[in-house]
């Protein structure tokens, strides 16, 4: 299956190369160009930094929203791609692919009607563009507007009357509408047109099974795998033909292969479990049986197979238990009763079985009335119901967490589908200031303002021996960088010692000194001695109380050795938590623009569980700095934790498109 950005880039065909760039300035020619490339080479979070700052330059241009949609639709962020192609249509409502993309979005999501709205719309600029009709033909199958879908094939078929791919749509079409002759004749003609696609002869088997054409069907799976089928349902199929031939081994072989295609699905392991149970292989059918339970514990025929499989084995309380989560489940089910009594009375306890025996006899009885409390039982069970989402955050940060051949296909961790890696639900830490910023792939994406105007003038005054700059990631020191820091230490404490001699009340020297006391509270800090880093910045504050900055760096340490204390388990005080979120304050009230003061300030609400405080911290922070990457990220997680997930995964988008692609990874898992 090709890429959808490259279906979607082919069938736009010409309308790319003119998408208001005739007059566009070299470098934005030149930026959209490589944007294309990186789309072209899997790099989707790359070139959506591309396409971000063509949109800055020239935000009235339309393609560089569209084709950061396409970007984001290869991520799976269809919340974000769905606001660019609006945005593309707005600046330019003539051209199809936008409607196209959009469409293809609504066709994604399940929002058929909205889909075939976009396609007809796409289709009035681009009347005979094959994709576009054959898109709106699937949907208006899936609407079961099986006529107008039909209407469509056959109008491109009249063009093509010999493309095979035409053909199977409009076999799928007539499956979808029941009508099996339509859908043999239209997988026949496949199978003439392209005889070596095993999909063609996949669905011709299938038909010809649903209409009890063993033999045909026989020939045409094998044909299917023969030609390189993959799919594990033709082996499943054809296993299915053979059993009912009596065919045993050769049945047996098939389910055999199709467990090894897909291991995850419970279907392969039932029909294995079923033939083994037929030939008596009662332990691997049990074996089977339990597999297909662990993929698919809602299937109660498993149940039932397997507790029968249970009572041949004299596995009595096992087959009991089994029977019993059928009762749970389908009180009605009265065959359930009786074998749970079977197991119960070879137990040896009569009492119970009577009481199973009964309870069937009972409801027998009342047969009348079975169907009106099943009913009710439904209504009740449609009911909105409570969701606890921190049960929900444990769940989803369990799964997809194993190795995919996604992993390992790409050098860089940020290029192709990334929202396959798997990426824990946890917020961006706290951004501090460090003379090291670790300068990593992820971090360097991001569009964050890593900088302000009070940090940049205290580093042009050269009084600390490397400038500051802010990060989210503490970079690990090397033994020699932390004897080196050390050193520095002794240096530092030296020249407090003699600074503090020659100090004088307003004396120049105590400037000298303030620096002295913060250059080496950042030492401290670099070798994680938060109490020392602590009682220097104080001593410091203390002398310049404007150095705003400083409050910012307490508040961390603060935090950093309050962190150390509770690993340690130590107990912590809560008036300590006060102070930091006190300096926090502080930095806001004299420094409203300080954007990361009300960002980590809105971290630590989040700990405390105070939800709707930090909410409204990250969107101050996020109104200082537009490109605010980790406050988008983290207000997202913190929506969708309380239940908003629209504007959670709308925040998540934003992200993802400010450079925090492991954003792409927790929208597939939430939307």
């Amino acid at each position: 299956m090709r890429k959808v950005w490259q279906i979607i880039v082919i069938s736009l065909g010409a309308w790319f190369l003119t998408l208001g760039s005739i007059q566009a300035q070299l470098n934005t020619d030149r930026i959209t160009a490589i944007g294309r490339n990186a789309l072209y080479f899997d790099d989707y979070v790359l070139s959506i930094q591309y396409f971000n700052q063509v949109i800055k330059l020239k935000p009235y241009l339309s393609e560089p929203y569209l084709l950061r949609a396409i970007a984001k639709i290869q991520l799976g962020d269809y919340t974000g791609a769905t606001l660019d192609c609006n945005a593309a249509i707005e600046r330019n409502p003539f051209q199809p692919g936008a409607y196209y993309t959009r469409g293809f979005i609504y066709r994604q999501t399940n929002q058929l009607e909205k889909a075939e709205r976009d396609f007809s719309e796409a289709l009035i600029f681009a009347p005979e563009n094959r994709t576009y009709i054959a898109m709106r033909a699937d949907v208006l199958a899936e609407l079961k507007q099986y006529d107008l879908a039909l209407r469509d094939i056959n109008h491109l078929l009249h063009r093509d009357p010999q493309s095979a791919a035409l053909h199977f749509e409009k076999g799928s079409i007539c499956l979808r509408s029941n009508d099996t002759v339509c859908a043999l004749e239209s997988f026949t003609h496949a199978t003439e047109y392209d005889s070596q696609n095993p999909a063609n002869w996949s669905a011709l088997g299938l038909v010809q099974l649903m209409q009890d054409k063993q033999d045909d069907a026989l020939h045409s799976l094998s044909n299917s795998i023969q030609y390189g089928s993959k799919w594990a349902g033709d082996y499943i199929n054809r296993g299915i033909i053979y059993y009912r031939k009596h065919n045993y081994r050769s049945a047996l072989a098939d389910y055999d292969k199709a467990v090894t295609l897909a291991p995850r699905d419970a279907q392969c392991y039932y029909n294995r479990g079923v033939l083994r149970q037929e030939l008596g292989d009662y332990n691997r059918a049990l074996e089977d049986f339990t597999q297909a339970i662990t993929f698919a514990p809602e299937r109660v025929e498993v149940y039932y197979q397997r507790g029968m499989v249970l009572l041949q084995l004299r596995q009595w309380q096992e087959a009991r238990d089994d029977f019993h989560t059928i009762i749970e489940r389908y009180p009605y089910f009265l065959p359930a009763y009786y074998l749970a009594a079977q197991a119960e009375t070879s137990l040896g306890n009569g009492k119970e079985a009577y009481q199973l025996r009964q309870q069937a006899y009972n409801l027998e009885q009342k047969k009348d009335s079975i169907q009106s409390l099943q009913t009710n039982m439904q209504l009740a069970d449609n009911q909105p119901q409570q969701r606890d989402r921190r049960k929900e955050f444990s769940a989803l940060a369990a799964q997809n967490q194993e190795s995919n051949d996604e992993e390992n296909k790409y050098d860089s961790e940020s290029r192709g589908t990334v929202q396959k890696r798997y990426t824990d639900v946890v917020n961006e830490p706290n951004i501090f200031l460090s003379y090291y910023a670790t300068n990593s792939n992820a971090n360097a994406l991001r569009q964050t303002n890593y900088s302000h105007a009070t940090v940049d003038a205290y580093n042009r005054t050269m009084q600390l021996p490397a400038p500051l700059r802010f990060t989210t990631r503490e970079m690990t020191l090397t033994a020699d960088m932390v004897n080196q820091h050390f050193a520095q230490i002794t240096t530092l404490s030296h020249q407090i010692d003699l600074l503090e001699q020659m100090a004088m009340p307003q004396s120049p020297n105590n400037s000298q000194l303030c620096a002295t006391y913060i250059a080496r509270a950042f030492e401290f800090a670099l070798v994680q001695d938060y109490s020392s880093a602590l009682d220097d910045v104080t001593r410091a504050i203390l002398m310049d109380g404007t150095l705003y900055f400083a409050y910012f760096c307490r508040a961390n340490w603060r935090y950093k050795l309050l962190e150390y204390k509770r690993a340690m388990g130590e107990t912590t005080d809560k008036a300590d938590f006060e102070l930091m979120m006190r300096d926090y304050d502080y930095v806001i009230n004299h420094l409203p623009d300080f954007s990361f003061a009300y960002y980590n300030k809105a971290n630590m609400l989040c700990i405390q569980q105070d939800f709707k405080a930090a909410i409204s911290y990250y969107t101050q922070a996020i109104a200082k700095d537009s490109d605010f990457a980790e406050a988008y990220f983290n207000r997202g997680l913190t929506y969708i934790f309380i239940g908003q997930n629209d504007k959670g995964i709308a925040d998540l988008s934003k992200a993802g498109e400010l450079g925090i692609y492991q954003a792409y990874n927790l929208i597939s898992r939430f939307q």
